[in-house]
């Protein structure tokens, strides 16, 4: 379904943090203080929430004296471009500072519907994509059928400064002095209008708006390019295998591997994984994991490797990337994993060696090739197999991943000869740091001196 909100019961809200991705992927080779991200689990107030007096600039760079806080609801089974569109036009057209999110829980009159905990990791997957997005729990923490009016009370709570405004389609509009204590919902919050496909003629909407309006209600007419997608069309494709062009790629790889919409699971359990990776990652790390996965598939695929290996590196690359780096160490201390002093100190290169331990510890791998994938990611080495190289690769040019230079090149590399992008990657990564001062680690060094003695790199 293309709608902003598919129902008017909707639910209260906890905000989830964004962690930014560094547009330059240097760090990986650079022996560099590590830094601690916050969990995914660690959900903050909501930031700005006292903001109110002499004025202030919104994040959209208009003057404003108060947070406007944008309200998008929906099933989101799956969340898709078309809402995603919405969001985006409503924070530039109404000058919002942010639009959360709000996932419906478990409605007992929708059969059928993907659980909510799914559809909620897939919201924070393509939320983590935008600036200005925050997802919220809404039903999935509350139990029971919560209206409108009830979500906008609690958001008032959690937002005592700032003004509220809520999403609609065009045909919601018609809907609006249906909804319980509607007169009531009129006085909470502003109604931003998206432009959506309707059969209602433009004189009627514009008579039931005046009419409203003149019961107390303020609405935004938003103009903006209607993105029409079908969520049903969407679900048809991915359990077809077709392309799915409005589906972001973690959220599409999200449903792969969990086995979502009739899909048989594609990596041998990576449901358990993504339960445990999502309660260990922050919601970028979480977005960026999958992301990796489905490079590393699709550059297997392409150089003739397994493509399931590669898929389940790439999942579990960076499942210690979020330890504090004390723990990191602490657990090169117990299981005398290295003694490299650079290494230690680093948590851009330690969370490689760390993550691979984890993985047998925690995610039960044996598999010695999967396991030296994950330490290498990083520093690299002499030698590196091909599905070190793949995970290297994935890692660094996946489709998220915000633009540095020789990207592309490394892209389009990555294509035809993995030595070749590997070793473009690694001195372009080099000599950024050089220029920034930084020292490159050694490992780095004698990988792209051994890269260059191979036929393939001539």
């Amino acid at each position: 379904m293309s709608g902003v909100t598919d129902s008017h019961k909707t639910a209260a809200s906890v905000q989830s943090e964004k962690s930014v991705e560094s547009a330059e992927p240097a760090e990986i080779v650079a022996v560099t203080q590590g830094e601690t991200e916050r969990r995914m689990s660690d959900l903050s107030a909501p930031a700005g929430a006292s903001s109110h007096g002499k004025g202030r600039l919104s994040a959209r760079g208009n003057w404003h004296t108060r947070l406007r806080v944008g309200i998008m609801g929906g099933t989101f089974d799956p969340i898709h471009e078309g809402h995603i569109h919405m969001a985006l036009s409503a924070m530039q057209g109404a000058h919002l500072d942010r639009v959360l999110v709000l996932p419906t829980g478990n409605p007992p009159h929708k059969i059928g519907i993907t659980p909510a905990e799914d559809r909620w990791r897939m919201v924070c997957c393509a939320c983590a994509l935008h600036d200005g997005l925050t997802p919220c729990r809404a039903e999935i923490d509350r139990e029971g059928v919560i209206y409108t009016v009830d979500t906008l009370s609690i958001l008032h709570q959690d937002y005592p400064k700032a003004e509220l405004f809520y999403l609609i389609g065009t045909d919601t509009l018609m809907e609006l002095h249906t909804w319980r204590n509607f007169e009531q919902v009129l006085s909470l919050c502003t109604f931003v209008i998206c432009p959506r496909p309707t059969s209602i003629s433009p004189k009627v909407l514009a008579d039931e708006q005046r009419r409203l309006i003149a019961l107390g209600g303020r609405f935004v007419a938003l103009d903006a390019d209607v993105v029409d997608v079908s969520s049903t069309e969407l679900r048809q494709a991915l359990r077809d295998g077709q392309a799915t062009p409005h589906c972001s790629v973690p959220v599409r790889e999200y449903c792969k591997v969990r086995g979502l919409y009739g899909l048989s699971p594609r990596v041998p359990q990576g449901d358990k994984w993504l339960d445990r990776l999502f309660a260990d990652l922050n919601q970028h790390r979480f977005m960026h994991s999958l992301a990796v996965a489905h490079t590393a598939r699709q550059l297997a695929i392409a150089h003739h490797l397994d493509p399931v290996k590669a898929e389940a590196a790439g999942l579990l690359h960076d499942c210690a990337k979020c330890l504090p780096l004390s723990a990191m160490q602490q657990l090169c201390r117990d299981h005398q994993l290295t003694v490299d002093p650079d290494i230690l100190q680093s948590g851009a290169l330690l969370h490689s060696v760390a993550g691979a331990c984890q993985a047998q510890d925690v995610y039960g791998i044996t598999d010695p090739e999967l396991l030296s994938a994950i330490t290498n990611h990083t520093s690299g080495r002499p030698g590196m197999s091909k599905l070190d190289m793949v995970i290297w690769l994935a890692d660094k040019i996946e489709p998220t991943r915000a633009s540095y230079p020789l990207l592309d090149k490394v892209r389009m590399l990555a294509g035809f000869s993995l030595e070749k992008a590997l070793l473009t990657s690694l001195e372009g990564s080099a000599n950024y740091l050089r220029s920034s001062g930084k020292t490159v680690h050694p490992l780095t060094l004698q990988t792209i001196a051994w890269l260059k003695t191979l036929p393939e790199t001539k």
